[in-house]
């Protein structure tokens, strides 16, 4: 009976093509430039998790600058959603409004995250002592490389920025807060001359944590001299990203929320969050009955297709508990009634092999792009399935 309802759900998905309406909106005034302009609050929201925005959009004053200093699209969206996930302990999405960060443009992020200079360094480049704002450690130039780079490697790879904006009485919106993500290298990359070998050197990740929350302490006292920022309250959230080979993203390992007018970071809330890839030997030897679960799932779909092994998934998990599973199947496919078999095949496979608990996602592509998508949100009795056209 389960198949027969989800057949029936993927068909009413093809025909319908519903969306939701748009057209009731919510005008407020923002504070923009130094001028008050008309905004637009959709009245929509997808779920109460997500911040609202509004319109017009203002894209970030740094956009784009994360794709080249993050090591793989894994660490990228989950540095971007999991610094939204933990906005939500300051910044409750019932009352704030979500807007890209408008105070750290590129050339700035850019410069915060060069090496600190040497008083000759600084000679030599013909630069000024207020140019000198790296966050990363001085690499004195002299010596053997390797003991340079093993005793002062790049350990600040990115700095991400969001706003929350805060709707008052009288209409209108205003800056209510904001959320700093310190991404942090994991991995330091290096090379004895230009175009040779690169050369890597692991980052233990006590030592990181330590430097990541002294490098936190000076973006706290330089964000508090930029008079938007003097009397806001500040999420700052620490982020250690993968290695460049891992197909699984890093994860957040703590943050620190500061009331506004403080100038100082008080105690920091430590994170239990890990990703693991399906089948592989670190999952199973920490969570062999989950492993066991996708690979019971995994043989399941390799029966429908006997000559099929490309099954993978990618599990979240959050003080030792499986929070989320993402399943990424690629397969060729001789027709479309055969892609919309398979599909309701494999959406009857998760909701006979994964508790409820657990939210599932699986995305079933092949040589022509994405043919179906499969969502089950956590406590959710049936999942949402969507087959591309």
């Amino acid at each position: 009976m389960r198949k027969h309802s989800i057949l029936g759900m993927i068909l009413i998905l093809l025909l319908a093509g519903c969306a939701p309406s748009f057209e009731d909106k919510q005008e407020v005034v923002q504070d923009s430039k130094d001028k008050k302009e008309t905004a637009i609050i959709p009245k929509y929201k997808i779920s109460e998790e997500y911040y609202q925005t509004i319109l017009p959009f203002e894209p970030s004053k740094a956009r784009g600058l994360v794709v080249s200093n993050l090591n793989t699209r894994y660490d990228i969206e989950e540095f971007e959603n999991g610094l939204m996930r933990l906005a939500q302990t300051q910044f409750d999405p019932e009352d704030y409004l979500f807007q890209e960060g408008q105070m750290l443009d590129s050339s700035t992020i850019s410069s915060w995250l060069n090496r600190k200079y040497t008083d000759s360094q600084l000679k030599e480049k013909k630069k000024k002592a207020s140019e000198n704002v790296g966050l990363n450690p001085v690499d004195p130039g002299k010596g053997d490389i390797d003991k340079r780079n093993k005793e002062n490697p790049i350990y600040l790879a990115h700095i991400l920025e969001h706003n929350y904006l805060l709707k008052t009485k009288d209409n209108s919106v205003g800056l209510g807060g904001v959320v700093i993500g310190l991404a942090l290298n994991s991995v330091h990359y290096y090379q004895k001359e230009a175009f040779g070998a690169t050369y890597e050197k692991n980052i233990d990740s006590k030592k990181l944590k330590q430097e990541g929350e002294k490098i936190a302490a000076e973006v706290l006292k330089r964000l508090r001299k930029m008079d938007k920022l003097k009397n806001v309250p500040i999420t700052i959230a620490l982020f250690e990203q993968n290695e460049k080979s891992s197909v699984v993203p890093g994860n957040f390992i703590s943050y620190t929320n500061i009331d506004k007018n403080s100038d100082n970071i008080g105690k920091w809330t430590n994170l239990d969050e890990e990703y693991f890839l399906f089948p592989s030997a670190a999952a199973e030897k920490k969570y062999r009955d989950d492993v066991n679960t996708f690979t019971n799932f995994k043989e399941d779909v390799e029966e429908y297709f006997p000559n099929f092994n490309g099954v993978i998934g990618r599990a979240f998990y959050m003080d030792d508990q499986l929070q989320s599973l993402n399943i990424d199947i690629p397969i060729q496919f001789y027709g479309n009634s055969e892609a919309i078999g398979f599909t309701q095949y494999v959406a009857g496979l998760i909701m006979e092999r994964f508790p409820n608990y657990i939210a599932v996602q699986v995305s079933i592509t092949s040589v022509n792009g994405p043919e179906a998508l499969i969502v089950r949100e956590a406590n959710q009795d049936e999942p949402t399935v969507h087959i591309y056209e």
